[in-house]
């Protein structure tokens, strides 16, 4: 990626990037919209993010690796699964030499849509039922 220019769509975010990292860019792209259809994609912090009620998750390409952003609760509920790979408080590294683990990038990514969508649900005031006349 040229580090002089900033991406302003994740389409220009991966076209950045070598074909091997494309692909890889791309197909994680394709699970998070399949898994959050409603969630809005864009830029943020200058990596790929999903928006749906708040920040869902982001991704970025390394020199050797993947780095996934889940937030720290989508790190914590899954820690097992993660413990392979090198991760902090709310992200993990998936190294480019090894299987990419979609199938638990899924997981994660319907795990944080489930967990945004009840913060709005418990945000949203009780609407007030129609009184009988």
């Amino acid at each position: 990626m040229n580090s002089r220019s900033t991406p302003t769509t994740i389409d220009d975010y991966i076209a950045g990037f070598p074909e091997d990292v494309r692909v890889i860019l791309e197909r994680i792209r394709r699970i998070v919209k399949e898994a959050a259809p409603e969630a809005e994609e864009g830029i943020r912090y200058r990596i790929p993010t999903f928006v749906l009620g708040g920040n869902l998750v982001h991704f970025a390409a390394f020199a050797h690796h993947v780095g996934f952003y889940p937030t720290p609760s989508g790190i914590e509920r899954f820690k097992e699964e993660l413990a392979i790979y090198h991760s902090a408080k709310g992200s993990v590294q998936f190294p480019l030499d090894s299987r990419m683990p979609y199938g638990l990038i899924k997981r994660i990514v319907k795990f944080r849509v489930r967990e945004n969508r009840d913060k709005l649900s418990a945000k949203q005031p009780a609407r007030k039922r129609a009184r009988p006349d």
